[in-house]
């Protein structure tokens, strides 16, 4: 008689959140291709994920093309009206477009986060880092999360965007609440609705009033260039600069908060690597990737078949809604070899953190650098580092996955 426990994909299962390795395990040994509880149709393999997020003519991130959108939104839509808050569900970010509109909206921001662009960033990001590590050095202890993590990413972004330093606390509030946008409406209750809604009827009546001092006024940042780039004609409407607005303020901040959190969290978990890793800082590129795969900060992405098809031996129906395990395809036995070993030495970048095709991760090139400096720089600076709880508690978010505290006890090199 087998004792196996069945097999139970629940990503609102709070120790799932802590934990889902053990199930992708599984799904990728049992059910590569799963049916979720909610009938929704999960793919765990590399090989699958892949496919689909390369295929944007069979795939859609439009999450409109699904019948089931209407019904999915009446509750927020309802909280918003009820709240007589500024939301309007017709301006989506290009995250949520496919072409031509994601191409010409992505278009206007790319060059804002290329390689070079970035890099050229570096020296004020290793400014800001080591002034958050000074206020903590003093001490023995730090929530890196709170006094790094966090405010490190949202500096930057507000810096970027051309946000005054004093708004940006408000910021990062917002930012938290609009990072629940990224979780199926079904899975969060009311309270979080409301405060969803109103932080996006705030940060859009803050950027609508931001915007007109950048009219006036312009200056060297991502939001002006937005509005000259509206201003030129038919390139980009009102709702859609503050639908921009609201999408690199969250995709340029949430995602590194994570990344940086479990970056640390693994590296601490795994003693041998970390001393590696203070022993050679210049391995902090692969440190990063390694992150990225083992432990990446966005767990899932979903995608809208736009036609009756087979797929992975399932029968998809038009308009259909799939999951894609990015967590789980990171850790694909086919394609990484030891895929449950963290090891920062093995440089491998072929993994689905960032997603693949016409969506992947704009701001990737922002997010590695910042990864990059912010685990050296605390390797560099500290010494005995050692982990306060673990595991740490996790936020409530279930697409984005990171801890919401990392307290850790140190002393200072």
């Amino acid at each position: 008689m087998s004792t196996a426990q069945p097999l139970i994909f629940n990503p609102l299962d709070p120790g799932f959140r802590v934990d889902p390795y053990p199930i992708y395990r599984r799904l990728l040994e049992e059910q590569p291709v799963h049916l979720t509880p909610f009938g929704v149709p999960a793919f765990a393999r590399y090989d699958d994920c892949f496919a689909i997020l390369r295929d944007h003519k069979r795939f859609s991130s439009d999450e409109t093309k699904s019948p089931d959108y209407v019904l999915q939104h009446q509750a927020i839509e309802a909280q918003a009206e009820s709240l007589g808050a500024d939301f309007n569900e017709g301006d989506r970010p290009f995250l949520f477009l496919d072409p031509p509109d994601h191409s010409r909206l992505r278009r206007l921001v790319n060059q804002a986060f290329t390689p070079r662009a970035v890099e050229g960033l570096r020296p004020r990001i290793q400014q800001i880092v080591d002034a958050l590590l000074d206020k903590a050095a003093s001490t023995d202890s730090m929530d890196v999360v709170a006094e790094l993590a966090y405010p490190l990413p949202v500096i930057v972004i507000c810096e970027m965007l051309g946000v005054p330093a004093e708004d940006q606390a408000t910021f990062r509030v917002w930012s938290s609440e609009l990072a629940r946008s990224l979780d199926p409406e079904i899975t969060q209750p009311p309270d979080v609705l409301e405060r969803r809604v109103r932080a996006i009827s705030e940060s859009r009546e803050y950027f609508r009033g931001l915007v007109a001092e950048h009219r006036a006024a312009p200056r060297p940042d991502i939001l002006s260039a937005l509005i000259a780039a509206e201003e030129e004609g038919d390139k980009l409407g009102e709702g859609e600069l503050l639908s921009t607005c609201t999408l690199l303020l969250i995709a340029g901040h949430e995602t590194t908060v994570n990344l940086i959190a479990n970056g640390l969290l693994q590296l601490l978990r795994h003693p041998q690597e970390l001393a590696r890793f203070t022993s050679e800082p210049g391995l902090a590129p692969s440190v990063v990737e390694e992150v990225l795969r083992f432990d990446p900060p966005v767990q899932f992405d979903g995608r809208i078949a736009l036609e009756e098809m087979e797929f992975g031996g399932l029968k998809l129906t038009r308009g259909q809604f799939v999951m894609l395990l990015l967590g789980a395809a990171n850790r694909d036995p086919s394609h990484f070899a030891d895929p449950n070993r963290f090891d920062i030495t093995r440089n491998d970048d072929r993994h689905l953190a960032f997603g693949y095709g016409i969506h992947f991760c704009l701001g990737a090139p922002l997010a590695r650098l910042e990864g990059q400096i912010a685990l050296r720089t605390l390797v560099e600076r500290f010494r005995a580092l050692e982990l306060a709880t673990d595991p740490p508690p996790y936020k409530e978010s279930i697409t984005l996955r990171g801890p919401s505290a990392l307290p850790i006890s140190f002393r200072a090199a």
